[in-house]
């Protein structure tokens, strides 16, 4: 049984967003008037199904011309792209930045995880309500160095997408860019899978405040327009300048904007070695450098690439996973805000190895200014003939096409991500198949994300064992750590492999009266102040019984209520399980049940209910689909274990 909007119908308005994108009806079965032919046989069925991957894409569009997805929007993309409306009903609640309820046309978001409420996030709500305005309560915004935090989103005309497909420049690009690359609605190269639509991603205004304080809150709030602007993405990255630095080097002495600035700091000499090197010769560097993801899994990085390179099934495809949504990570947005050229490059480097001519970024929704700095650094590329059918004239092609996320924390996990993509739920699929084998669209995927794709341009300029000699024998090269919480100066910072956790916290200057540090986010676990010489290694962290995880270093003094923290732990699992499986579904509530009950009590008072989290977090540990239910336990049980929270 499906269902059914019933004589709900489009306005003009939502009309006019969904045509910007897909172009407009071709018949009356997609939604255009009816004509004689109509009434004789159906047309386009075929060709709009294959479209279904322009769900996501057309559900952005609606809600960022209007505010909200209205049963008549839904519909009227149900009849484009031939999608059930129950089904498309089910993608659009997924997501935390979409409504199916009228809403205002501004919506202000409020961070109100971990650091961000360290931080004061409760009071500037408060505040902020208090003067009549009103707040949605955010997960994590990816702005912990500046917390608290606040973006202000507002839907309307103005941002509407230009005639065309799916991925180009948002509507203030400047004039010159789309003179370089023929204008707002010029199409891509006609590669991958039919791919060849794409358009201009439909931005809505928005604003970033933070740190928010409750007067420049609320000015975002009333004109997002006339906000302060961002501070530089150098102002994220304390070590800026010091010349010994691999993977940001480039953030703060180059222009972000600028392909020729880029360029003239080393950009795409890789790319050129690359080629020189050959498919085969690239994943071997990448092998030999030892490599591994930086997301937390930590995979060899050349495994993947020779296994899924060496499927026969084509096309193959390459995702970038810039869907950062771990409480606590922000070095993806830095590395997109201050240095966007690298990973064009990179992307195009993995895809050269491993036999991609189409390439994905998933970005996250709230990241306004990374999709800004990636928009403009693909039409530069493709101007200059580093996208397209003939790259740097190799007869390689390649094009890259960015997809925003929609707030969803699941959609991190590689399959989840594919289903987004495809027009589905982000749920995560079973494995096997893996998705080297059978992933985005059912062919052979390569999967990284930012931080992993972009240490291979080291690789192939320093080569691959001045690579391996940083770090050590078991986890080599340069890592990203995102500091925030109870620190003078939170940001990025790049360190080798080895270093200690204490030798990051000095740099980060940590304040008086520690009470522990949180590493890996969320998902990750806290350990003592008298641990902090354990080394910030995959193999070092996981002797001491924790995880190094994405990079996410928090730290929280005793002025934080420990209680408090191990609940908005909870309440974020609770409120990002996709429901899917039955051990998260159930596990994540219970869990924060348990956490409630006992948030005053301590000793025998508690007891029972942590005999009974260890039971749910064990059964969520070993019985979970993904990685979201098997670390949802993780940080609550070290709080409980290690730092004797509720004794």
């Amino acid at each position: 049984m499906d269902l059914r909007f019933g004589d709900s119908r489009p306005t003009d308005e939502e009309r006019e967003a969904v045509d910007a994108l897909l172009g407009p009806p071709e018949s009356s079965w997609e939604g255009a008037d009816r004509s004689d032919a109509d009434l004789r046989w159906a047309r386009g069925g075929r060709a709009a199904r294959d479209r279904r991957d322009q769900l996501l894409p057309a559900l952005h569009a609606l809600n960022d011309r209007v505010g909200w997805i209205s049963e008549g929007g839904l519909g009227y993309v149900c009849r484009r792209l031939t999608v059930p409306p129950a089904e498309a009903y089910g993608v659009a609640t997924f997501y935390a930045m979409f409504s199916v309820r009228p809403r205002p046309a501004t919506v202000l978001h409020v961070c109100t995880d971990l650091a961000c409420t360290a931080a004061g996030a409760s009071e500037l709500c408060a505040a902020v309500e208090e003067r009549g305005v009103k707040v949605d309560r955010s997960p994590c915004l990816g702005l912990c160095e500046r917390a608290p935090a606040a973006l202000v989103v507002r839907a309307g005309a103005s941002a509407r997408p230009a005639q065309g497909g799916i991925s180009a420049r948002p509507a203030f690009e400047d004039e010159a860019v789309q003179a370089e690359s023929g204008g707002p609605g010029a199409a891509a190269p006609g590669v991958g899978k039919g791919k060849g639509r794409r358009g201009r991603s439909t931005l809505r205004a928005t604003a970033v405040c933070a740190p928010a304080t409750p007067d420049a809150t609320i000015r975002a709030a009333t004109a997002p327009e006339s906000a302060p602007a961002e501070p530089a993405p150098e102002a994220s990255v304390p070590q800026t300048g010091d010349p010994t630095l691999t993977l940001l080097h480039r953030i703060g002495t180059t222009d972000p904007t600028s392909l020729d600035d880029y360029r003239a700091h080393g950009g795409y000499s890789a790319l050129r070695r690359a080629f020189a090197l050959g498919p085969a010769g690239v994943i071997r560097e990448v092998t030999d450098a030892g490599l591994v993801g930086r997301g937390g899994a930590a995979f060899p990085t050349g495994r993947k690439w020779q296994a899924a390179a060496a499927q026969p099934d084509h096309p193959h495809y390459l995702v970038c996973n810039a869907d950062e949504s771990e409480p606590g990570t922000f070095k993806d947005r830095v590395l997109m805000e201050g240095d966007p050229f690298a990973l064009v490059e990179a992307m195009t480097i993995a895809a050269y190895a491993t036999g991609a001519h189409r390439g994905y970024l998933y970005l996250r929704g709230e990241y306004p200014r990374a999709l800004r700095r990636m928009e403009n650094a693909l039409a530069r590329a493709r101007a200059r003939g580093l996208l397209g059918d003939d790259v740097l004239g190799q007869g390689y092609a390649f094009d890259i096409e960015i997809r925003r996320g929609a707030g969803a924390y699941i959609c991190g996990e590689e399959t989840a991500l594919f289903n987004s993509i495809e027009g589905y739920r982000g749920e995560p699929r079973s494995k096997p198949p893996f998705p080297v084998e059978k992933g985005l669209f059912g062919k052979p995927t390569v999967e990284n994300n930012v931080e992993t794709l972009v240490n291979v341009l080291p690789i192939l300029t320093l080569g691959a064992a001045a690579y391996a000699a940083i770090g050590t024998a078991g986890s080599t090269g340069p890592k990203l750590y995102c500091v925030s919480g109870s620190v003078a100066r939170p940001g990025v910072y790049e360190l080798p492999f080895g270093a200690t956790l204490g030798e990051l916290l000095a740099l980060a200057g940590v304040r008086e009266g520690l009470r522990a540090v949180l590493l890996g986010g969320a998902a990750g676990g806290f350990v003592r102040p008298d641990e902090l010489g354990i080394p910030l290694t995959f193999e070092g962290t996981r002797q001491a019984g924790t995880t190094l995880g994405s990079g996410v270093v928090m730290a929280f003094d005793d002025t934080v209520p420990l209680p408090a923290l191990l609940l908005r732990i909870a309440e974020f699992f609770r409120d990002e399980s996709c429901g899917q499986c039955v051990p998260c579904r159930v596990g994540t509530v219970r869990q924060e049940e348990a956490l409630r009950r006992i948030a005053d009590r301590t000793g025998a008072a508690a007891a029972g209910d942590i005999a009974l989290l260890r039971e749910v977090g064990r059964a969520m540990r070993d019985a979970s689909i993904c990685g979201l239910g098997q670390t949802a336990w993780n940080a609550v049980e070290s709080a409980i274990d290690r730092l004797g929270a509720y004794e």
